[in-house]
């Protein structure tokens, strides 16, 4: 397995994050807080700044921490993850959990998503986060073996209705 770290988004990541953004086209890119949406990068990073206090976040939402997972042989930019520091909002307590992240297109299938997600998990515990909620779609195999090789538990499901999937909710014990 390659070596990854997480890296906190910055302009020095700018041509990794926008070749990123590209790849992904009209795919939905999970765990890039409004990265897809935001044309300007620098407007996203102050976003990034913004959402990671919960006194600047926006209000009704829960404050998050964003990362560029990144390896470290050729610093190239293979996913992206977001922490929810706290599930205070029903979409991420149904929905989205407290981590939420994709792995570049031409990425996948290298092992990438599940260091990820044990980085992340890292950062997470960082925040005092000991039991940690993560989702996937029912037809998400991938990601449901991600979860699965972290130590997710199925607890149940939820279904949600703007996207017509069945979103499996696995804790993760963070010890």
């Amino acid at each position: 397995m390659e070596k990854l770290t997480l890296v906190s988004p910055s302009m020095d990541w700018e041509k990794e994050i926008l070749a990123y953004k590209e790849a992904f086209g009209e795919e939905h890119l999970h765990g890039g807080n409004r990265l897809q949406e935001t044309d300007d990068l620098s407007d996203w990073l102050q976003h990034l700044e913004r959402a990671g206090s919960a006194s600047s976040c926006e209000e009704g939402r829960s404050p998050s921490s964003t990362f560029l997972c990144i390896r470290e042989r050729d610093q190239a930019m293979v996913g992206i993850c977001n922490i929810r520091h706290d599930l205070n909002q029903d979409y991420l307590l149904t929905i989205a959990g407290h981590i939420g992240y994709s792995i570049h297109p031409a990425e996948r299938r290298k092992g990438y998503a599940t260091e990820q997600l044990r980085l992340a998990l890292l950062e997470a515990k960082k925040l005092g986060i000991d039991r940690v909620l993560v989702t996937a779609a029912d037809w998400n195999i991938g990601s449901q073996k991600t979860i699965l090789a972290n130590g997710g538990i199925l607890e149940n499901s939820y279904y949600d209705k703007v996207d017509d999937d069945l979103m499996l909710h696995y804790w993760i014990k963070n010890d």
